[in-house]
């Protein structure tokens, strides 16, 4: 079996299970788990903010922060297809009471410009704009980068007009690696980033979300609300340190393998459309009459699994437990599938 539905299905590596099993541990709710407190400070110095907090996924750091920023009657602004929005269960209205401005935008990815023109002005009829939201890398933007010019005037756009600024960095590290920005320099732009740690970076559980200390106060409140605290959490938190350590350099491997299963896909007669691939994500669409749904499930016959993303759209996501190996073999898989539209 060769599993590309999601780079979340990995599972810790020895080296990382040896980093686990000997954390030392504390009941973090009383602020006494000394692995959970390192990984929250590492987090937080890597992009240059003051603090962090633990909590065991990106959905949870992503609307802890939603609701940090707002107020019930506010309005947030972001892409209609962000994950915050189209994946977390309606979260944003069901915790936090607060509207949406949900802008179109070529793969996943708003502008400065369309920010602008959507900030609610100062009238009784409209909710008050208070916080813009990108995500980077855009899952449903086939892994597509923001470029950091775009995130600047973004940012700018935001610092002029009073509005908090939120990075989902369910795959920050992927961007990076493809970009080439610092985090550092990616960190000066949000006012706070979710960094996720069961994606790319191979951990088994959690996301931290950083930034300013008074901040990271008030969220760690609605953490405990939310019911997100943990006790002997630097078991887990152990295996977030080992990750941001040692698995973001091997991110471009899983980048260019995911370019190399582009490449074949835009050779075979069954695909209509192979979306641009920069990082780990692979988007393809099959031809008509053919369905994603039947197509994944032959695929899946022959030892391959996607996921469908629509009607037509079929995505793969490299990963740490994908190796060169199973990359020939997939490539093999692809070249001689033939998939019948029953």
């Amino acid at each position: 079996m060769i599993d590309l539905r999601s780079d979340t299905v990995t599972r810790p590596t020895p080296a990382m299970l040896d980093a686990m099993f000997s954390a030392k541990v504390g009941d973090d709710v009383f602020g006494e788990d000394p692995t959970v407190a390192e990984l929250e400070n590492k987090a937080a110095a890597l992009f240059g903010k003051e603090a962090g907090l633990y909590c065991p996924s990106g959905t949870m750091t992503n609307q802890i922060a939603v609701k940090a920023h707002t107020q019930p009657g506010d309005e947030i602004i972001l892409h209609k297809l962000a994950h915050v929005y189209y994946y977390e269960g309606g979260g944003i209205m069901m915790n936090s009471g607060v509207s949406v401005c949900l802008l179109e935008g070529a793969r996943g990815q708003i502008n400065a410009k369309d920010v602008l023109d959507h900030i609610n002005p100062d009238d009784i009829h409209r909710p008050p704009t208070v916080m813009v939201e990108v995500e980077n890398t855009m899952n449903k933007g086939g892994g597509s980068v923001y470029s950091n010019s775009n995130l600047l005037e973004i940012s700018q756009v935001c610092k002029d007009n009073n509005l908090k600024f939120h990075l989902d960095g369910a795959r920050i590290f992927n961007a990076l690696t493809y970009s080439g920005q610092s985090p550092l320099d990616c960190g000066k732009m949000f006012d706070t980033i979710s960094i996720c740690l069961s994606k790319g970076l191979g951990a088994p559980v959690g996301s931290v979300l950083i930034g300013p200390r008074e901040f990271i106060n008030k969220a760690r409140r609605i953490r405990k609300i939310f019911g997100g605290g943990m006790r002997q959490a630097g078991y887990l938190a152990a295996a977030g340190i080992y990750a941001l350590e040692n698995n973001i350099d091997r991110l471009k491997d899983d980048h260019y393998r995911a370019s190399q299963i582009s490449k074949v896909l835009a050779t075979l007669p069954w695909v209509s459309n192979v979306q641009t691939c920069e990082t780990n994500i692979v988007l393809f669409s099959v031809k008509e009459p053919l369905l994603a749904v039947p197509v994944i499930k032959q695929l899946e016959e022959h030892g391959l699994y996607g996921i469908d993303f629509d009607k037509r759209t079929v995505r793969f996501v490299t990963h740490l437990d994908f190796n060169d190996l199973m990359l020939e073999k997939t490539i093999e898989i692809l070249k001689s599938f033939r998939p019948s539209a029953n």
